[in-house]
């Protein structure tokens, strides 16, 4: 069953991206063939087919989904095993991280089932003031909370690996001790009862090697961290409900808010270190595509279960520390284009590694078919209406009738799905938890006006990455900045100022020498050129601050606020008055691995 849902869903994806070539071959080339209109054809294909590909996950996350309301999550009986709560940190907010984890902490406990759990504060962190920081939070949380036997914290003096490197050392040194891991990211958060149910889930299933949750992103204060909230609480949910329709025994695995079987993992997930050098050698960055194909590959079941609701993590606040973020993951995914043909893997882990690596391709293709497009009129030549082997003249069909239809059709990839899933919410039981219909309504209009404006600096961002790696640039392994700071706009001008000359060099050149695509091209070229405006405006707090007093980009866990995301906002009050500065008052720490207890 699950193959023929597979074979059904690729074929119509191909299918949708062969019709929206073929229109356009016969849209371009009316007039005649040349290798730049071929070239223009095979870059639109392969664009439409990524289209394609999420328009059928989110019509099967929502034909999935119908009349479907959540499941309570009911207290389950005490689990036999134990389980390690895993948080790695890198130069993090030492009080927003022990302040989620005394919120866990606090929410196990008081539905009596903390007992089964121990916390490991994976610390990778090189700057003294951090690591001094995240010790005496330790110390702070195990006094409070009385928790020394269950809270550990270690820092590795040596980063060899980076987060796989930092788990795969807690599994070689402290694994046997557990029989699950659940792997937080330093910005995660989860209800008490959803921890518990993802052990019973693994309890009660011994082929399953790795259940993923949902992570929606809360906590966010700028117009752009808003807007990515808003999308996710809202549009999530129904693209996991698609995505694990067609997982089978692969399904996915993104790194954290996921639990994990310690043995399966020790035995299958072993990662190479790619011969050659950075950025396409040595250590794996997006280490979880690769870890989740491994397990499905020992025979182990990986599964996104998209009913485990009450997961949570942060995201970065504007659009310089999202870019940032992504160039990073933009490296690690063009990584696993050197594993794709690794032995014994499963066709659909093969297929989820490609999907990882177009995320990022798809950009630069773009860029690439605009480009095309726009030289094809510059240097195409003069048309001939009296060609040598008529006695009559030619003149071209005229194609407005095939243009509408294929720019209807690629319009309806980018924009029907979120547009139902809008409307659905709007009118059905969700809708309360937003705040109303006409609240769902608004912030849907303004994330999708926001999102069309903002894509192109993505695209450019995006593009930017992947020519830096395929020309040998390593990200290195920069900290996530997540604190909701403004924007200065020089800081925007000095990481966008080419998308401003890229910007007007696209208007001005299609001004004098192809006028007809004139008001085609200002959708891309003006926010190119207006790209630091626009960056700093987005990340602003204030604006922010000013939509959620407009109720817009409202989000369930924004208006009613569930008891563990209060408390973490309580704990996070309490340490900084205990913890100023991230620590910067005490003396500097040699980053040995000790605090209660050392792990």
């Amino acid at each position: 069953m699950i193959a023929l849902r597979r074979l059904v869903f690729a074929l119509t994806a191909v299918l949708l991206a062969l019709l929206a070539g073929a229109l356009f071959a016969l849209i371009v080339t009316a007039s005649g063939t040349s290798r730049l209109q071929v070239l223009q054809v095979s870059l639109l294909t392969i664009c439409c087919l990524w289209l394609a590909w999420g328009f059928n996950t989110a019509v099967t996350g929502i034909l999935a989904g119908r009349g479907e309301k959540p499941r309570p999550i009911q207290l389950l009986p005490v689990s036999p095993s134990r389980t390690a709560i895993l948080v790695p940190v890198y130069n993090e907010d030492p009080q927003a991280v022990f302040a989620r984890i005394a919120a866990m902490i606090e929410g196990l406990r008081s539905i009596g089932r903390f007992d089964g759990f121990d916390f490991h504060v994976l610390s990778d962190s090189t700057k003294a003031e951090f690591v001094e920081a995240e010790r005496r939070a330790t110390f702070v949380l195990a006094a409070e909370l009385e928790v020394a036997g269950q809270l550990y914290y270690r820092n590795r003096t040596k980063n060899v690996g980076r987060k796989a490197g930092n788990v795969g050392d807690f599994v070689t040194t402290s694994g046997g001790a557990y029989d699950y891991m659940l792997v937080l990211d330093a910005d995660s958060l989860m209800r008490p009862q959803t921890i518990l149910a993802m052990v019973a889930r693994m309890d009660a299933d011994p082929e399953l090697g790795l259940l993923q949750t949902q992570p929606l992103i809360i906590g966010r204060r700028t117009l752009f961290g808003r807007a990515l909230q808003f999308s996710a609480a809202l549009y999530s949910p129904v693209f996991s409900r698609g995505i694990a329709a067609l997982q089978g025994r692969e399904g996915p695995f993104w790194g954290h808010n996921a639990i994990i079987r310690v043995r399966a993992f020790a035995a299958c997930c072993g990662l190479p270190s790619l011969p050659g050098v950075a950025p396409f050698g040595g250590h794996i960055l997006s280490h979880d595509f690769v870890e989740a194909a491994l397990l499905a590959r020992g025979g182990y079941r990986v599964r996104l279960d998209p009913d485990l609701e009450g997961s949570y993590e942060e995201a970065p606040s504007n659009l310089l520390e999202y870019a940032k973020r992504d160039r990073r993951w933009c490296q690690g995914n063009l990584q696993h284009g050197r594993l794709i043909a690794a032995p014994q893997l499963n066709l659909w882990s093969r297929i989820a590694l490609v999907c990882g690596i177009m995320a990022y391709v798809a950009s630069p293709i773009w860029l690439m078919f605009l480009i095309v497009s726009l030289l094809d009129p510059i240097i195409a030549a003069e048309p001939n209406y009296f060609p040598a082997d008529s006695l009559f003249p030619v003149f071209p069909t005229p194609e407005t009738g095939k243009a509408l239809l294929l720019l209807l059709g690629i319009f309806l990839l980018l924009l029907l799905p979120k547009t139902l899933i809008a409307f659905s919410t709007a009118f059905g039981y969700r809708r309360r938890s937003f705040g109303g219909a006409l609240k769902v309504l608004a912030g849907a209009t303004a994330e999708l006006a926001m999102t069309s404006i903002l894509a192109p600096i993505m695209m450019m961002f995006q593009s930017k990455a992947v020519g830096e790696i395929l020309v040998g640039a390593d990200s290195g392994w920069p900290a996530t900045e997540r604190e909701d700071g403004s924007l200065p706009l020089s800081e925007a001008f000095q990481a966008s100022w080419y998308m401003v000359i890229t910007g007007t060099a696209l208007l001005g050149s299609t001004f004098f020498y192809s006028p007809s695509l004139f008001l085609w091209v200002c959708p891309i070229a003006v926010p190119l050129m207006l790209s630091p405006v626009l960056i700093s405006l987005s990340g602003n707090p204030q604006l922010g601050d000013a939509a959620r007093r407009l109720g817009l980009f409202a989000t369930p866990f924004e208006l009613a606020p569930e008891p563990v995301i209060k408390a973490s906002e309580t704990w996070r009050k309490r340490l900084e008055a205990i913890l100023p500065g991230h620590g910067s008052d005490t003396t500097p720490s040699h980053g040995h691995g000790l605090a209660v207890p050392t792990a």
